[in-house]
């Protein structure tokens, strides 16, 4: 009996073509990774605003219903 070796999946067209794709596919996306998203981005006073906005109340209420006069 010969020992055959399997014919390696690189041989295929177009396993080879897919594996550039996501090669190429995740290049690009560490790119942009790195370009946009190195770093957080915190806006000024970002937690101060972020308190001021959800623990006080408004002076008058705003709801719909009371604006409307009845017929």
């Amino acid at each position: 009996m010969k020992n055959r070796q399997s014919p390696s999946p690189w041989r295929i067209p177009l396993v080879r073509e897919i594996g550039v794709i996501l090669l190429v596919k995740l290049v690009l996306l560490m790119g942009i990774k790195a370009i946009w998203f190195d770093q957080p981005t915190l806006p000024e006073n970002g937690t101060e605003r972020l308190d001021s906005h959800l623990f006080t109340r408004p002076a008058t209420p705003s709801s719909p219903l009371a604006e409307e006069t009845p017929r």
